[in-house]
């Protein structure tokens, strides 16, 4: 089932077919010092749907079992068994059950105070993870909060969701020279960087940041470039009254329409349809 991109609006659909058990930090106040919005496991199947034109905290969603779709980097994604992503924010992400299969998953989806939802903390990911262990330690939360509600025992709970995160991301941040980089990069993103500056910063040859880059990330470094970029122009679109025009220049697009046309191909909109979204609900 795949849907155009310029149709998807903001969309929250559960249906009586899916069960999920959910907590919140409304309902566990020490989420909300941890800066997770809610965790939860589901299991679902059509019409389930959800859409978030302008992700204001990152989600990290894990599947435990049949199938669903994730629209993740701009492309629709089977998400099957053993795959977890995460979508960061003020990007358009959604999911969906497909017809005649289940789908069972957990999720962990960050406040926008959050560190893992600060802009250019980390780039979409798509990875072979089980999940599983951190299925358990969501469920013992709901059971506790569902129960006694005795916070240190919800405090050793969510200590275990945070360190199976970890584990999930630490790939990621193991490498050092790619951190480094990008954490430069992002502090000058108006700039026209090109492969031998990058790898040049990265004290390593184009070659090997190209290898080091897909095998971390699943993208080459110009790639990464421009999700950096247009992670950084969904940002400022969605916190100031700044011109699209101006958001380009400041995230190094001279060219408004080739900026507009960067933007669809990795958010799945316009940088004039997502502004008109104000959605910034943490459902």
């Amino acid at each position: 089932m795949v849907v155009a991109h310029e149709k998807l609006l903001e969309t929250h659909i559960v249906g009586a077919k899916t069960q999920q058990w959910i907590v919140r930090d409304d309902i566990c106040p020490l989420l909300r010092q941890r800066h997770i919005a809610h965790v939860g496991v589901g299991d679902a199947a059509p019409p389930y749907r959800i859409v978030r034109t302008k992700l204001s905290g990152a989600y990290l969603h894990g599947s435990l079992g049949g199938e669903g779709r994730m629209l993740l980097d701009g492309r629709w994604r089977p998400h099957r068994t053993g795959m977890t992503t995460f979508a960061p924010a003020h990007v358009l992400h959604a999911f969906h059950a497909i017809p005649s299969r289940r789908w069972q998953y957990c999720w962990v989806r960050f406040t926008p105070s959050s560190p893992f939802s600060l802009i250019g903390a980390v780039a979409p990911l798509m990875a072979r993870f089980n999940p599983e262990p951190l299925r358990h330690a969501i469920m013992g939360l709901v059971h506790e909060v569902e129960g006694a509600r005795d916070m240190g025992t919800c405090g050793l709970w969510i200590d275990l969701i945070e360190r199976y995160v970890d584990l999930f991301m630490e790939p990621w941040r193991r490498e050092k020279r790619l951190l480094s980089l990008w954490n430069v990069v992002q502090q000058d993103l108006s700039r026209d960087w090109t492969l031998g500056e990058l790898a040049s910063l990265a004290s390593m040859s184009g070659e090997h940041l190209r290898r080091l880059c897909h095998r971390s990330l699943g993208r080459s470094p110009i790639q990464q470039l421009a999700v950096l970029r247009i992670q950084h122009a969904a940002h400022l679109l969605a916190t100031t009254d700044a011109k699209i025009e101006l958001v380009a220049n400041q995230v190094g697009y001279e060219n408004p329409f080739a900026f507009s046309n960067k933007f669809q191909q990795i958010t799945g909109i316009r940088p004039s349809q997502f502004r008109k979204h104000k959605h910034r609900n943490l459902l």
